[in-house]
C-alpha cells in the first residue's frame, strides 16, 4: 500500500497561487505521502511539457512518485468527427502521462455536468456504446506505453458499481480498469460499502474521500453542499469525519488483497492543507489498525 494525495486535493491554495503543482510535489514528501496523483486544475502540462518534466523531476529528487493522472473526457458527441476529436484530445494527454513516467490514466466517458434527464439508465443505454468505443480506443493507444487507462465511478451517469462494471466489461481490454473512488458512490444514492465491495476486484487505484450526508426532505442550509442524483444533500467533509463508514471500507480494501496506491480526494470547506493531512493520517491509522 502506498499512501498519497490527488492535487484536486490542494486545488484552493493551487488556484489561489499560494502553491504551485511543484509546491504540491514538496507537500506530499514534507507531510508523509508517498505518491500524487495529477489533476490538471489549476495547472496544464498536455500543453507545457517542459512543466511535465520539472514535475517529474521534482517527484523523482524529493522520492514520492507519480501515481496517476487524471481529467474530464466525453465520448457522447453530436458526431462523428467531434467524437475524434475527443478521441485525439485525449490521445495527447496520453502522452504526456507517458512522458512523465506514470502508469495510470483516467478519463471520463461522459460530461461531469449534466441535466436530470441526462442521469438516467436510460440515457446509459442509448449511449452506452460510444463510451465503449471511445474507452477501447484510447485503451489500445495507451497499452504501447503499459499504460493502464480506468473509468472512475464519477459523472452522474457512470456513477454506479453496476455501471462502471458494464462498461469495464464490454470494452474488455486488460488495461482498462477502474479508480474506486469510495464516496461517489453516494452521488448516485449507492451506498459505499455495497460499491467498493463490488468494485474492488477492477481496481487499479483506490480514493478515499469522506461526506457529510443530509436526506433530500432536510435542507441543511449555506455552506457546499451539492445534490444526488436522487436529491439527496452531500457536503465533503475530511476522510474520517464525515458519514461514510470509513474503517469498514479500509477494511474491505485491505481485506480484497489490494495493496496499490490509496489516494485522499479532499473537497471540504476547512482548510485543504489542514483537511488533507488529518485525512491522510487517519487512512494510514485505520489501515494498521486492521488485521487480516
Amino acid at each position: 500500500m502506498k499512501l498519497g494525495i490527488s492535487s484536486y486535493s490542494l486545488l484552493k491554495v493551487i488556484k489561489t497561487g499560494k502553491l504551485t503543482i511543484l509546491d504540491v510535489v514538496q507537500w506530499v514528501a514534507d507531510n508523509g505521502g508517498e505518491h500524487l496523483e495529477l489533476v490538471p486544475y489549476g495547472f496544464t502540462v498536455v500543453d507545457q511539457p517542459e512543466l511535465a518534466d520539472q514535475i517529474r523531476e521534482k517527484a523523482q529528487s524529493v522520492g514520492i512518485e507519480l501515481s496517476a493522472y487524471s481529467l474530464p473526457a466525453n465520448f457522447i458527441q453530436p458526431n462523428e468527427e467531434a467524437f475524434e476529436a475527443e478521441v485525439e484530445r485525449l490521445k495527447k494527454h496520453v502522452d504526456i502521462v507517458n512522458r512523465m513516467g506514470i502508469k495510470i490514466m483516467r478519463h471520463d466517458v461522459t460530461a461531469f455536468t449534466l441535466p436530470p434527464e441526462q442521469m438516467t439508465i436510460h440515457y446509459f443505454e442509448e449511449h452506452f456504446n460510444e463510451m465503449v468505443r471511445g474507452s477501447q480506443l484510447l485503451a489500445d493507444y495507451a497499452a504501447q506505453f503499459g499504460i493502464t487507462t480506468t473509468i472512475e465511478n464519477h459523472g452522474f451517469n457512470v456513477q454506479s458499481s453496476d455501471r462502471v462494471q458494464r462498461v469495464i466489461n464490454k470494452v474488455n481490454r486488460p488495461n482498462f480498469k477502474s479508480t474506486v473512488d469510495v464516496g461517489n458512490f453516494l452521488c448516485a444514492d449507492e451506498s459505499p460499502l455495497v460499491g467498493v465491495k463490488k468494485n474492488i476486484p477492477y481496481a487499479a487505484t483506490v480514493h478515499f474521500k469522506d461526506f457529510y450526508i443530509r436526506p433530500y426532505y432536510e435542507n441543511p442550509g449555506g455552506g457546499e453542499w451539492f445534490r444526488t442524483v436522487n436529491g439527496n444533500y452531500l457536503r465533503g467533509a475530511i476522510v474520517g469525519h464525515g458519514d461514510i463508514n470509513i474503517r469498514e471500507i479500509v477494511k474491505l480494501v485491505k481485506s480484497s488483497g489490494y495493496n496499490g496506491y490509496l489516494t485522499i480526494e479532499f473537497e471540504g470547506m476547512e482548510d485543504c492543507q489542514v483537511g488533507t493531512k488529518i485525512g491522510m493520517d487517519n487512512i494510514k491509522r485505520f489501515w494498521d489498525e486492521v488485521n487480516i
